[in-house]
């Protein structure tokens, strides 16, 4: 790799690094369009897993005595009871089709729920919907990593607060991520090159999350909202980019 090369997984590791700090997810999102201009995606791919369970590992002291397990508990027993079906379903899915119909999803509920300016506070099922939502999410993690959007949306229309809405995103998503990690470690997936990769990355990522967090204690209820509804849409772009993209 040459000198531009680590450049570049440097600033993507700083930019995972912060919107996972500043939000609680998003490492993917920031991370891998830069790093694979540098690193194939058999390096790229589990090298985000990584970065991501470190910048939430660094993140969840300055957020730990706000974490409410017990709202979180059923979305992480739902999740990983999902996780091995979205596996079982990497072989047969369509992989354009699925990017298509969660990026337009993706592009639409943000969109409405930032329009909808009245705070929405939606109790229907109690904590069986909740789990529900997380098997959801870990279907769609094991399937293709995007174990997140499914419960952050869910959780911006339930009413919590910023702290609430804060612990179930990086406790489920440093969980489902970690167990991803885990299988694909156990699998021989990842390559003895990560570590080098990973050292590269380590302050990088460590930088932009304490960034991240900074900033994300210095926002209200609603400016989080807005941050998290913004990062959903840019998923959303990216998704149907990839789907319909010339090949």
């Amino acid at each position: 790799m040459t000198a531009a090369s680590y450049a570049l997984l440097f600033f993507g590791a700083l930019a995972g690094g912060f919107v996972s700090g500043l939000a609680g997810f998003g490492t993917a999102l920031m991370a891998l369009g830069i790093w694979l201009y540098v690193l194939p995606p058999t390096l790229a791919v589990p090298l985000v897993l990584i970065c991501s369970v470190i910048a939430q590992v660094s993140t969840l002291p300055s957020i730990w005595k706000t974490i409410d397990f017990r709202l979180v508990l059923p979305f992480i027993v739902g999740g990983l009871a999902g996780v091995p079906i979205g596996i079982l379903l990497v072989a047969r899915a369509d992989p354009t089709v699925f990017k298509l119909t969660i990026g337009i999803f993706l592009l639409v509920f943000p969109i409405a729920l930032f329009l909808q300016r009245k705070p929405m506070s939606i109790s229907f099922g109690g904590k069986w919907a909740d789990g529900a939502i997380g098997f959801a999410g870990g279907i769609l993690g094991g399937l293709a990593g995007l174990s997140g959007p499914l419960p952050i949306l869910w959780a911006s229309v339930r009413g919590w607060g910023k702290e609430q809405r804060r612990g179930v995103f990086q406790t489920f998503n440093f969980t489902i991520l970690a167990v991803a990690l885990c299988v694909q470690i156990g699998s021989g997936l990842v390559k003895p090159e990560i570590v080098w990769l990973t050292i590269c990355a380590f302050p990088g990522t460590l930088l932009g999350a304490w960034l991240g967090a900074r900033v994300y204690h210095a926002l209200n209820d609603r400016n989080f909202s807005d941050v998290v509804l913004v990062l959903l849409f840019l998923s959303g772009v990216g998704l149907v980019w990839s789907g319909i993209a010339p090949r």
